[in-house]
């Protein structure tokens, strides 16, 4: 029944939005020496240019500093000095640059899952980025195939699925991102154990889901990864079960 467990990569694995959340401290503090930031809204301006520039630049450091430098520009009226413009480059590789620490516990809950289902990481960023934390995370060993992607939604999904010839209800996402982990998946007809993290992206929190959408089970620890896992496969028998029980006669 339930064959294939993907696992995310950004708050799921290892620790990530905590160093663009002190990036986003520091773009603040810049942006006071010009303005009054909460006047100028300068938080909701700045996500507003990084979910516009998505397309452009992808997800990641590399387009959260250009958006700050594109959103610095236009909250100071071009006011800000070339040495503080800097001084926002300098945030993104900073946050590139950051050390890889994984989530306690989360190398024995994979090792677990992996121990009697395959396993895929699908995480998605800046390519040379997402490379560098697979690298020094330790964990590359532990999955079948690794898929660093510009986006996760249903299309991602599906061609991930078709390349391991499997279907959908065959297949369990761990995340702790609703909108990118989750909701693409249930769409598909597949499953997910939702980890939220402490601290999540506005963009991410963005998602039309049910708070008990039956394919989904939400965990607050690695260690009930493996359980989950094995109660969605329950779940999953189920249903096939029911979907070749013998129509009742008339």
């Amino acid at each position: 029944m339930l064959r294939l467990v993907g696992f995310d990569g950004d708050d799921t694995l290892w620790h990530s939005e905590g160093y663009y959340r002190q990036a986003g401290e520091a773009f603040a503090a810049i942006m006071a020496r010009y303005v009054d930031v909460a006047d100028r809204e300068v938080h909701a301006r700045m996500l507003a240019t990084e979910q516009r520039n998505l397309k452009l630049f992808g997800y990641g450091a590399k387009g959260m500093a250009l958006s700050m430098v594109e959103t610095a520009i236009a909250v100071s009226d071009g006011r800000i000095g070339v040495a503080d413009i800097h001084a926002l480059i300098e945030l993104g590789k900073g946050v590139l640059q950051h050390p890889v620490e994984l989530l306690p516990g989360i190398r024995a809950a994979v090792e677990e899952v992996a121990a009697k289902y395959e396993v895929v990481l699908i995480t998605k960023g800046d390519l040379f980025h997402q490379e560098k934390k697979v690298a020094q995370s330790g964990l590359a060993d532990l999955f079948r195939r690794i898929e660093i992607v510009s986006e996760k939604d249903a299309v991602t999904y599906h061609r991930v699925l078709g390349e391991f010839d499997l279907q959908p209800a065959q297949f369990a996402m761990v995340g702790n991102s609703l909108r990118s982990d989750i909701e693409p998946v249930l769409r598909l007809g597949g499953w997910g154990v939702h980890m939220p993290y402490h601290v999540t992206w506005a963009h991410e929190l963005e998602n039309g889901l049910a708070a008990d959408e039956p394919r989904m089970l939400t965990v607050d620890a690695p260690a009930a990864i493996p359980a989950a896992v094995e109660r969605l496969r329950a779940l999953a028998a189920a249903a096939q079960g029911a979907q070749h029980q013998p129509a009742r006669p008339a």
